[in-house]
């Protein structure tokens, strides 16, 4: 049957895509698998095998033990005397796992008849006891990796509360007693009725798990809070992680969303999540395998474990020769060779193994960039860089320069201005009637093969200034002016704040005569947008800029939030922060390409979207601005000038911001900080020019919505493939909170940001609320962050 899947392979399958390690786990298999039955499995289409830490001989002998002591309490009056019983070390009549050179290729299923969540401290007892042992030995033994079953009722379930702290505290314990092995948490992805499994607990002797009652509703949730109590007990340990049960009936996407952000080690299927198709062979519906490429797009992506689904395993052989005679008969060998042959039939390939391999090759392939730089870049964290006290590596501005669809939008946005300009007929800033374009922070030029481009192909002479204060890249800009620009470029070495200008006489006894720039281009942005201090460095610059006429690129940006759960980056952090390396952790926003993260606010609410944005910035300024700063930096203000933060002369306080946003959360969650974005309009033509009247013909055409011609960035999720697809020049921004924040169901989360500056650095400061309304007209608070501050990280000026 599975050979119909394996038909199905195509030869040219040669693109690279996730590939899927399946596992076989069987939950009656209570013995290490022979050489000969790991080979079946193998030859089945199976990569790896769990196996059990202790047998049946073991789970007989602690039974007994619990019986005895019950047994014994009954018989005596003062049954509180009784110490708890105390399992015994594990003997060789105990466990078939031994040290081996395959044993760390294993994994290890701890037993699942323990019930560490019995409200029966005997129960409980018994059973933390067990897990400790199957841990130590499994760990002695070499084994890596340990899948615990989960716990069978939730902490959302009324009085089980109790019991989930009870299981998280044991998985805790073990962590201590395994010091080399990793545990996973053998969880339903929710509680599907009818579907859970069923085990005999040590307790009870009866099924663990309760029918649920015709017409309950289905708490989603449920599996999922009681993963986050357990942990934040362990306190988001390096080794915890999740191997999820996969439901038949796939439940709303908020839910599989939450999952993709958590730890995923396995994802677990057993024959009741499969439909059967047509040919009568095994397979999942669309919904499923939607979910399974999702996953599979992590950068640890999870492994596979069927359950439960063969093959079924044939002993060992007989080799023994013949007892009765040394040289047995025709007959009697014909009928020996008979029965080991039919022992040892080969079963081909799993149909379930089989299909999971046909559904790896019906993945997209991942696209150059996911291969080669995205894929390693998922949830790794960068500091954000200091451009104006640091000089960056030739290295760091090749990566940058890997993007072209940034630079096609750059060259876009000069190309229209000059078009404007024409149109207009605008006054340049050069004798010879050229366009001035001066590009602040050239690094190593692209920007201004840009502006050159734009020229030649609107037919607009330019003469273009190239300011870096990198005295590395200064070099790099002369040997491009030498070999790629023709001698066109003039190349400046200083910060662009102390540039005084183009120079338009030096003679010689003479002052030395300064223009202005007609456009000034820069990339400066950050991926908060202002995060490496743009609006300070175009400020210090923007005295060259043409008065009344000149523009600037880009002409704004905005900054935009969303509060966000990602337990990994908490989880490394948190290391990070506890190694004493990094002690400013967590008042560091960090540049991180998100990728397994969960949107906890909701859609579409009126009013409060999942993406607000904190403030803008523009440019150039208005003159009365600059001159107050000017004012405030020379003392010239009434009552001292003295600025918002003590000792500031507060000439950067027009950079201050501040907001206050309110997000809405139908389901319950934590969140983990807060992911920030940009968005920037480089250029806007002029209403009734050729270059806004072009585009907007453009876009009719195209039938998309006019946006007046504006050429754009965003790093925006719901905007980027609209504004600039494929852009990867800038990550999200990533300001963490210290310690998780939980929230119940139907919360209003309000965040407060405020960027500081005190005239010799910029800096954030952050914290988030939560509220839950009792009343039409009364919330109360329900929890908050502390307020975080990156002012020990600040960026200089």
């Amino acid at each position: 049957m599975s050979q119909s899947y394996m038909d199905q392979e195509s030869d040219g399958y040669s693109e690279i895509r996730p590939t899927f390690f399946i596992g076989q786990h069987d939950s009656t298999r209570s013995e290490v698998l022979t050489e000969s039955q790991y080979g079946q499995v193998l030859n089945a289409g199976f990569g790896f095998v769990t196996t059990s830490i202790t047998n049946q001989v073991f789970h007989k002998r602690v039974v007994n033990l619990f019986k005895a002591f019950l047994l014994g309490t009954k018989n005596t009056e003062q049954a509180g005397s009784i110490p708890d019983p105390v399992v015994p070390p594990l003997t060789i009549e105990d466990t078939t796992l031994f040290p081996g050179t395959y044993t760390s290729g294993l994994v290890a299923y701890a037993s699942p008849w323990i019930d560490l969540c019995s409200p029966n401290h005997v129960v409980s007892s018994i059973s933390r006891q067990v897990l400790n042992l199957e841990v130590s030995y499994a760990n002695f033994c070499g084994v890596r990796s340990i899948i615990v079953p989960g716990p069978k009722h939730d902490v959302a379930k009324v009085g089980n509360g109790q019991g989930i702290t009870q299981y998280a505290r044991a998985i805790k314990e073990a962590f201590s007693i395994g010091t080399r092995v990793n545990i996973m948490i053998h969880l339903p992805m929710y509680r599907e009725p009818g579907l859970e499994d069923k085990v005999e607990l040590l307790s009870s002797g009866e099924d663990a798990s309760e029918a649920t009652l015709g017409g309950q509703d289905i708490d989603l949730f449920s599996t999922w809070d009681s993963w986050h109590t357990i942990r934040s007990v362990c306190e988001y340990d390096s080794r915890l992680f999740v191997a999820l049960k996969i439901p038949r009936v796939l439940p709303e996407k908020e839910l599989q969303t939450r999952w993709f952000s958590e730890p995923l080690q396995y994802l677990t299927l057993n024959p009741r999540t499969f439909q059967v198709n047509r040919a009568g062979l095994p397979s999942l519906s669309r919904y499923h395998q939607a979910m399974i490429f999702t996953y599979m797009r992590l950068k640890n992506a999870p492994y596979f474990l069927l359950c439960d689904v063969g093959p079924e395993l044939q002993a060992e052989p007989d080799n023994n020769p013949v007892a009765t005679v040394d040289f047995p008969s025709l007959a009697e060998a014909a009928t020996q060779q008979s029965a080991n042959s039919s022992s040892n039939t080969y079963q081909g390939p799993n149909t379930y193994a089989a299909y999971l391999r046909h559904l790896e090759k019906q993945q997209e392939p991942l696209n150059g960039l996911e291969q080669t730089t995205l894929t390693n870049f998922q949830d790794w964290l960068q500091s954000p860089l200091q451009p104006l006290s640091d000089n960056l590596e030739s290295m760091t501005y090749e990566v940058f320069e890997g993007d072209p669809v940034k630079y096609n939008q750059y060259e876009m946005a000069i190309a229209a201005a000059l078009k404007d300009w024409a149109a207009l007929d605008k006054p340049t800033s050069s004798p010879g009637g050229e366009v001035v374009i001066a590009v602040a922070g050239s690094g190593r030029g692209p920007l201004v093969t840009r502006a050159l481009r734009a020229s030649e192909a609107t037919g607009v002479p330019v003469k273009v200034w190239a300011v870096e204060k990198n005295p590395n890249a200064y070099v790099y800009l002369l040997r491009q002016n030498q070999q790629e620009w023709g001698g066109r470029v003039t190349v400046v070495k200083t910060d662009m704040r102390a540039w005084k200008g183009p120079v338009l006489s030096a003679s010689q006894g003479y002052p030395m005569v300064y223009g202005t720039v007609d456009i000034l281009v820069s990339e400066l942005l950050g991926s908060f947008g202002d995060n490496e201090l743009s609006p300070e460095c175009l400020d210090g610059i923007q005295h060259v800029l043409a008065p009344g006429r000149g523009i600037s690129i880009p002409a704004s940006y905005t900054a935009h939030v969303s509060p966000i759960a990602t337990p990994r980056l908490h989880a490394d952090i948190r290391q990070r922060a506890a190694g004493g390396a990094e002690a400013h952790a967590f008042d560091t926003p960090w540049v991180v390409r998100l990728f397994a993260l969960d949107f906890v606010a909701q859609r579409g609410v009126p009013g409060r979207p999942r993406f607000q944005q904190a403030w803008e910035f523009a440019h150039p300024l208005p003159r009365a601005t600059l001159a107050a700063v000017e004012a405030r930096r020379a003392g010239g203000v009434a009552g001292g000038g003295g600025g918002s933060m003590a000792g500031a002369v507060g000439a950067n306080d027009h950079n201050a911001r501040h907001c206050h946003l309110t997000f809405v959360c139908r389901s319950r969650g934590a969140i983990h900080g807060l992911a920030g974005y940009f968005e920037s309009v480089l250029y806007e033509p002029a209403a009734g020019t050729a270059a806004a009247d072009e585009e907007q013909e453009e876009e009719e055409e195209g039938g998309v919505e006019d946006d007046g011609g504006k050429v754009e960035l965003s790093i925006l999720p719901e905007n980027i493939d609209r504004k600039s697809k494929d852009m990867i020049s800038w990550f999200p921004i990533f300001f963490p909170l210290k310690e998780p924040l939980y929230f119940p169901p139907d919360t209003e989360l309000e965040v407060s940001m405020w960027r500081q500056t005190d005239d010799a650095k910029v800096w954030y400061e952050w914290m988030v609320e939560a509220f839950m309304w009792v009343g039409p007209s009364q919330r109360v608070k329900v929890g908050g962050s502390d307020m975080c501050s990156s002012r020990k990280v600040a960026c200089l000026l």
